[in-house]
Formats: C-alpha cells, sequence, structure tokens
C-alpha cells in the first residue's frame, strides 16, 4: 500500500473507523489522503463549530501522519438531497487527482444515512474499467454507526481485514482527544474507553492486543 484515501463522511470518522491503521500506513512510509466528504450547516451547525471541528480534525491528522486532508464540503446530514450525480462526480475528480492503490470507506450499512451514500457513490467512482480504480477496496467500522443498525433486517459487519495496531494505538486514541468536541464519556460509545475495549476485542479474535477489522469488498492483485 503506497498511496492511501481514506473516505470520511464526517468529521472523525476516520480516526473511529482507522486511526490506528492510518498511523501505521503512514509510519511505514504510504501517502495517506484523508477526504471529509461533509461540514455542517446552519440551524443544526454554527460557522464556530464548523472552524472549530476543522481544526480539530488537522490536529488529529497531524497526529496520525496523514499527508493530505481534503474538505469537500457537502451538506452534513443532508446527503441524501443532493443529487447522486454530483457525489459521484467529486469523487470521481478525486480519485483521478489520488489514483490510490488502496480505499477505504464506511460500510454500507450503518445507521448514518450518509455513510450509505458515500459507500454507494465510492464504489461508482472506483469501478475497475476507470483508469485511476483502486486494486483494494476496504470498509471500516465506525463506533455508534456500524453496530447500531437492525439485526436481521440490515446486513451486519462482518469483518475479514485485520491490522494489528499494538503500537499505534495510543496514538488513535490522542487523535481522537483532539476531537474534543466529540469526546463522550464512558459508557458512550465515543469515548476513549470504548474505543479501546473495540481495538481489543478485535485485536483477540486475531490472537492480537489490539486491531481495526474491516470488510474486504475487492481486491486485485
Amino acid at each position: 500500500m503506497r498511496r492511501i484515501l481514506v473516505l470520511a463522511p464526517h468529521p472523525d470518522d476516520e480516526v473511529l473507523g482507522l486511526g490506528g491503521t492510518i498511523a501505521r500506513l503512514s509510519d511505514a512510509g504510504a501517502e495517506v489522503t484523508v477526504a471529509v466528504l461533509t461540514r455542517g450547516a446552519p440551524p443544526q451547525f454554527t460557522e464556530a463549530d464548523v472552524t472549530r471541528t476543522r481544526a480539530e480534525a488537522e490536529a488529529a491528522h497531524a497526529i496520525l501522519g496523514v499527508g493530505t486532508t481534503r474538505f469537500l464540503d457537502l451538506p452534513a446530514a443532508q446527503l441524501d438531497g443532493v443529487p447522486h450525480h454530483r457525489i459521484n462526480a467529486l469523487l470521481d475528480a478525486l480519485l483521478d487527482e489520488v489514483r490510490p492503490d488502496t480505499l477505504f470507506l464506511p460500510f454500507k450499512h450503518d445507521m448514518h444515512l450518509d455513510h450509505d451514500l458515500v459507500f454507494t457513490s465510492a464504489m461508482v467512482a472506483a469501478r475497475p474499467p476507470r483508469p485511476a480504480a483502486p486494486a483494494r477496496l476496504l470498509c471500516y467500522e465506525t463506533l455508534s454507526e456500524t453496530n447500531w443498525n437492525a439485526p436481521y433486517l440490515t446486513i451486519g459487519f462482518v469483518p475479514t481485514w485485520f491490522v494489528d495496531i499494538e503500537r499505534t494505538l495510543e496514538r488513535k486514541l490522542a487523535a481522537f482527544q483532539a476531537y474534543a468536541s466529540q469526546v463522550k464519556a464512558f459508557p458512550h460509545e465515543r469515548s476513549l474507553e470504548s474505543i479501546r475495549a473495540l481495538a481489543t476485542l478485535r485485536g483477540s479474535t486475531v490472537n492480537r492486543r489490539a486491531a481495526e477489522a474491516f470488510v474486504l469488498i475487492r481486491e486485485i492483485m
């Protein structure tokens, strides 16, 4: 993995889903780009909220070693009102620019509709006939989104690909702390304790002390 593109529907999704993996890949010399697709808009969010969250994202990404952060400025929690072709075109252009060999996506069946729509448009942009199509596509899990879907009615997250993050877990936690506006007190899932617990659980399933888990969508060797 040399060129990595991470699609985050909202700021902090990338840290929750694969902060440890980003740090590990960056340490190994990969070029990591994180694209945050949406920004908050009134009346739900003030301009001060947006400015603060962007500063938090940049601080978190510096901790993880992200090379480039892109903000695409689509409306948060309103992607269902954006023409599908517009999202497709933005991601087409992004893939043409970054030309990643590996693309990390949110899980299609997350509770948040924005995650579903980003996944769908990313799959359009990453179609194999396109010159900029990545060879590897992986879905990450997001605490408080991936696991809150309806059992038996929605496809669950069943990981098939794991990354050992024992050496980068503390950086993942530090990066999430940089998102001070998003950190919650335990037992909320967006707490440092819950993030550590999930990493421990995913690690133990593959006999590691800490890991992040993914669903492999496609890999071309």
